[in-house]
């Protein structure tokens, strides 16, 4: 009887660890679906985006062409001066793609006034930064077979049948 209990507890191990195991995982997201969270920025008093590009050391990046895009369509366009600041004004609010120097962003801008409490008073963009994501690197083929839903289902499916057909067996000997 105790050899049940302790194939019990293992089971029902193994089904929590299944359930908690690919949330993680899948809660980080694509790249392209975190590639669209917006920035809150604040425009200044006039309604002029201030910004800078750097480079991934946090260098400055002088004389680039900076690209407002708004549903794949440039609105305006600036170039860089010699801090890698740039103003843009005659925007409103809304959200926008900033694009320089092979890296982007995407913002939502706020007139003045009305931004939320922790928005931005600037923008900032990385020229050509290369998105590294290490969700799913850490662990290759492992991380793969724990967020396939099939796997996950297959899982679920053994820790709730092997529990059920233990307790319908009956093991106590009928009497003669």
């Amino acid at each position: 009887m105790r050899d049940i209990s302790v194939v019990r507890s293992v089971l029902v191990s193994l089904a929590v660890i299944g359930f908690c195991l690919p949330q993680p995982i899948l809660a980080a997201g694509t790249a392209a679906e975190q590639e669209q969270i917006a920035t809150d920025v604040e425009l200044s008093d006039d309604g002029v985006l201030l910004g800078q590009v750097v480079d991934p050391q946090g260098v400055a990046v002088v004389n680039v062409p900076v690209s407002i895009v708004q549903q794949n369509r440039e609105i305006a366009a600036a170039v860089t001066g010699n801090q890698g600041y740039f103003a843009i004004g005659g925007l409103g609010g809304g959200v926008y793609q900033i694009v320089a120097a092979g890296g982007h962003r995407i913002y939502r801008l706020w007139t003045p006034g009305t931004a939320p409490p922790l928005s931005e008073q600037g923008a900032l963009v990385v020229a050509g930064a290369e998105t590294v994501r290490g969700q799913l690197g850490c662990c290759g083929a492992p991380c793969f077979w724990l967020s396939n839903p099939w796997v996950i289902a297959g899982v679920t499916a053994t820790a709730v049948a092997v529990p059920v057909i233990m307790h319908n067996t009956n093991d106590t000997p009928s009497s003669p």
